[in-house]
């Protein structure tokens, strides 16, 4: 049995399916796969998410899981609102109308990188030195200068020659880093992991 990972970008279609299966693999009696497909904004994962739950095997996934990251979302601003309601406003725009039994929404906050920092000992030293003093609150490094920016400049401007690059470089620190502990530093990636592992139990004990 498999989730259908539903993702926007290259280094997540490329790199998450790994990532999660580590941190969701350690926890279950019969190891799951995770299918990645990409998707081009909001509309687009609504009209695929509706075609996997529409598929005659759907039987054989245990959920169709959306994922974007909370920064840049398209056709919406966080105005006064805090992350919690704006994160949950957001998940209710994109949900609707779709089967809650079969599809879930998440967002990473503020992007995918922020799990990145959840362990500074993967990053070139020079990096690691320099970032922000709520590095041990990853999701903290917010839409003022998101993680993936973050890491862009203090690249720039500590390795000079070296650059940060989403997909090469975001993929190898991936590989490195211990879904455990971006689990224990991240909150909202945890309420992900944790949905998707109750999924993944009630699917392999039917």
């Amino acid at each position: 049995m498999k989730f259908v990972l539903l993702v926007e970008g290259n280094t997540e279609r490329r790199v998450l399916p790994e990532f999660l299966r580590r941190w969701l693999n350690e926890k279950l009696p019969t190891n799951v796969g995770i299918k990645a497909d990409k998707v081009a904004g909001i509309q687009d994962m609504r009209t695929k998410a509706s075609k996997y739950m529409m598929d005659p095997k759907f039987d054989d996934y245990i959920a169709i899981v959306g994922l974007l990251d909370l920064y840049g979302l398209e056709g919406t601003s966080i105005g006064s609102k805090s992350i919690d309601e704006f994160y949950d406003s957001e998940i209710s725009r994109i949900s609707k109308d779709l089967d809650e039994n079969k599809f879930r929404m998440f967002f990473a906050v503020h992007e995918l990188e922020a799990w990145l920092l959840s362990d500074p000992a993967i990053l070139p030293t020079e990096v690691a030195r320099a970032l922000p003093s709520n590095v041990n609150q990853p999701e903290t490094v917010d839409f003022d200068e998101p993680p993936g920016k973050l890491l862009i400049r203090l690249y720039r401007e500590k390795l000079r020659k070296r650059k940060f690059k989403k997909t090469s470089t975001g993929s190898a620190l991936f590989a490195k880093l211990d879904p455990q502990l971006a689990h224990s530093k991240c909150p909202y990636l945890a309420k992900m992991l944790d949905e998707m592992l109750v999924l993944a139990k009630v699917a392999l004990e039917k």
